[in-house]
């Protein structure tokens, strides 16, 4: 008979609870009657967590060298027989008498199913005040700003999936950022999810968490997944201020900002935000490109957006915005001929000239990247 669930820990030096946990399963395991498989991924355990994992014949007990979070679980996850797939530290933090659940919720239909504990209890001494009211939060709260949905716990590690979600995730992360991937990806091909409450304990044994790098690594992920937040907004926002102060100063020889007024030095810098931020949304475009090409998401305004601007299209821009440039500064260099290049009075004009011819080098350059990396080899 076919496996109904099986139960993933990813292991690293546990030998203080791993076989808790082991038991907490078999014990639920058999007073609900459930048709089920444990799996222990060891990850180069270099205590007696291996020994302790041989004393059970029925857990399947796999190894993953390559060191990581997320390839431990994939492991595991790729090697189940299970229709369910549940994953949970061996730590002891997660209370596996809770299974019966999360099974419960995949069988309404649910593909992804999220266990929060800040919906449920954590208890005292489970989880430390930063990871609880800034590390955490902040994390969860930039996914759903980036990606949407209600999580309200996104890395929360004990959670259920069927095996054929997880096959639609298409996961490939090897960290600790895995937990993030899973949710985006699982938002990004809209399946069912939901969250139930669960109880947070005390972890059993040295935590393998390094806050900072950890974060870091959700936080990477995440804006590598978001070329909108990571380019468009402050390319976009960069582009419009330093626009707006060069071709004002440009038209009223200066701007009034901050209770004084500005002329020709304020619109030397403005040009170069000016510079920066077209930059940025050059890469913007040549990133959403990528990630349309490769079919990490699929937008019908992105899709439109594309097959308007072409390479000859923007490489006509480019071309554009270039000759008006380089005219800008013939007509510069035409006025200082006719005082037989003397004192010169069009410092204004230089540096509008030189900007925009700047931004379109940049967009003719940029035309092609974002062509190169539209090019389909399959």
């Amino acid at each position: 008979m076919s496996k109904l669930v099986s139960v993933v820990l990813p292991c690293l030096n546990e030998e203080n609870s791993i076989g808790i946990c082991i038991n907490k399963i078999i014990e639920t395991f058999k007073n609900y009657n459930i048709n089920g498989e444990i799996i222990v991924v060891d990850n180069g355990s270099t205590d007696n967590s291996v020994n302790i994992v041989k004393q059970y014949s029925t857990v399947k007990l796999l190894f993953e060298q390559q060191k990581g979070y997320g390839a431990a679980l994939r492991k595991g996850i790729e090697n189940a027989e299970g229709k369910y797939i549940i994953m949970g530290d061996a730590d002891n933090t997660y209370d596996f008498y809770e299974i019966p659940k999360f099974i419960a919720k995949l069988d309404e239909g649910y593909d992804l199913v999220m266990g929060s504990r800040f919906k449920g209890k954590i208890l005292k001494g489970a989880m430390s005040w930063s990871h609880r009211y800034i590390g955490n939060p902040i994390l969860t709260g930039m996914l759903r700003l980036f990606f949407g949905g209600n999580v309200s716990d996104a890395h929360c590690g004990l959670r259920a999936f069927t095996k054929e979600a997880y096959k639609k995730m298409n996961l490939k992360t090897t960290g600790m950022e895995f937990a993030s991937e899973m949710v985006i990806h699982a938002l990004k091909e809209k399946l069912k999810i939901t969250e139930i409450p669960i109880t947070y304990h005390p972890r059993i044994g040295e935590s393998k968490l390094s806050s900072f790098r950890d974060a870091w690594r959700h936080i990477r992920f995440m804006l590598l997944y978001s070329p909108d937040y990571l380019f468009l907004v402050p390319g976009l926002s960069l582009l419009i201020i330093g626009f707006y102060i060069t071709s004002h100063i440009l038209i009223k020889d200066s701007i009034f900002l901050f209770g004084r007024t500005w002329s020709i030095h304020v619109m030397f810098f403005s040009s170069v935000i000016t510079l920066v931020g077209w930059q940025v949304l050059n890469i913007w475009f040549s990133a959403k490109a990528y990630t349309h090409n490769i079919g990490l998401e699929e937008n019908k305004l992105v899709k439109k957006l594309l097959s308007f601007l072409t390479l000859e299209r923007i490489l006509v821009l480019g071309l554009i915005m270039f000759f008006i440039g380089i005219s800008g500064l013939l007509y510069i260099v035409y006025i200082w001929a006719k005082t037989n290049f003397g004192e010169l009075h069009q410092g204004k004009l230089g540096i509008f000239s030189v900007m925009i011819t700047a931004m379109g080098i940049q967009t003719i350059f940029s035309a092609f990247l974002s062509s190169v990396v539209q090019v389909k080899y399959k």
